[in-house]
């Protein structure tokens, strides 16, 4: 059916006229009721044909002797048999022309019936056309001049809703591709990263020099492995729950600012694994005892908390530990492996 088809409603010899129902129209037909909404609706045909099917004859004179013929045309019509009721139409009109304005129309209306699977509009536009062109007294001229009208906004409307259709079709199809292949990219990218991955850790297991220095960015929140001045490995790193500034204090919750080394370990540690940072150094226990405070210790690299490795690298998207610096499970493991106690450990703002 045509998103902009064209309703007729005609009157058989058997079937009431149609009655509106809100924005449609409904009838009985085959003991179903039928309605139309949101449609053109040409109801006025019912009107025109009402007459003429029912008493079988023309206004035309000769029209009377094709009486039969009509009643025919119309009962195949009734019947649904669309195509044996144009062909009596067309013997009607060779054998009674005088009657040819009344079989122009009527076929007009059958090839713009929506009931007609074959239905053809630009057949029934040339019949109405026709009608108007060579009977300019007839009767049927002004019903014909306006099924020409809402015809032609018919076909102007099927023609801009089939581009429409068309070009939603190419670009759906264009969309479908594209995520096709960015499904394709993501599969690809996803399986090149875990075996650059891969690679890194093996690169990275298999270095005969052992780490020499540490250095924690805390504004970047990045720590670097450095071995003979040459970076072999970085990683991202949650800091105490308040970064900025150098740890004053014990209980304080900030993370160390200074140079220091790496001065013991501890493989069954609450958090997985943990390297001791020499934290306080002179200046810092000199500092915090000019404020008459404890300046606190236990500083650490470690991993997450036992029972918690499933987070992995979320983690680092918020600072979270009392002054250590964390990283995961698996990267506690690579550094602990990497570097030796005393390595230097220095850590900037």
């Amino acid at each position: 059916m045509s998103s902009a088809e064209l309703y007729i409603v005609r009157k058989p010899l058997t079937m009431e006229l149609p009655k509106r129902l809100g924005k449609g129209i409904t009838w009985e037909r085959d003991g179903k009721r039928c309605t139309f909404g949101n449609y053109v609706i040409l109801h006025f045909v019912a009107i025109v044909l009402a007459s003429s099917l029912t008493c079988g004859c023309g206004h035309v004179g000769q029209a009377l002797h094709a009486g039969a013929l009509f009643r025919e045309a119309s009962n195949f019509f009734n019947e649904g048999k669309f195509e044996a009721s144009l062909r009596t139409y067309e013997q009607i009109i060779e054998k009674y022309p005088a009657a040819g304005d009344r079989v122009l129309f009527e076929m007009g209306i059958v090839y713009s019936y929506p009931g007609n699977e074959q239905k053809d509009y630009q057949k029934a536009l040339a019949h109405f056309q026709r009608l108007v062109r060579e009977y300019p007294e007839s009767p049927y001229r002004k019903d014909s001049e306006m099924m020409v009208f809402q015809i032609e906004n018919v076909i102007t409307k099927d023609r801009t809703i089939a581009a429409q259709h068309a070009q939603i079709e190419t670009l759906q199809q264009k969309v479908s591709a594209l995520e096709r292949r960015n499904e394709s990219l993501a599969r690809e990218a996803e399986g090149k990263e875990k075996e650059i991955l891969a690679l890194q850790r093996e690169v990275f297991m298999l270095r005969k020099e052992p780490v020499d220095r540490i250095l924690i960015e805390k504004k970047e929140r990045r720590m670097t492995l450095f071995s003979k001045g040459r970076a072999v490995k970085t990683y991202s790193i949650a800091l105490g729950g308040d970064p900025d500034g150098p740890k004053e204090r014990q209980g304080d919750n900030k993370t160390p600012e200074g140079v220091y080394i790496i001065e013991s370990r501890n493989r069954d540690s609450h958090y997985h694994l943990s390297l001791r940072i020499s934290y306080p150094n002179e200046q810092d226990k000199k500092r915090a005892k000019e404020r008459g405070v404890s300046p606190g210790g236990d500083i650490m690299i470690h991993g997450l908390k036992n029972g918690f490795s499933w987070v992995g690298d979320f983690h680092s998207r918020i600072d979270w530990t009392k002054g250590c610096i964390a990283v995961t499970d698996e990267e506690i493991e690579e550094i602990d492996a990497l570097v030796p106690d005393g390595t230097i450990v220095e850590i900037r703002p």
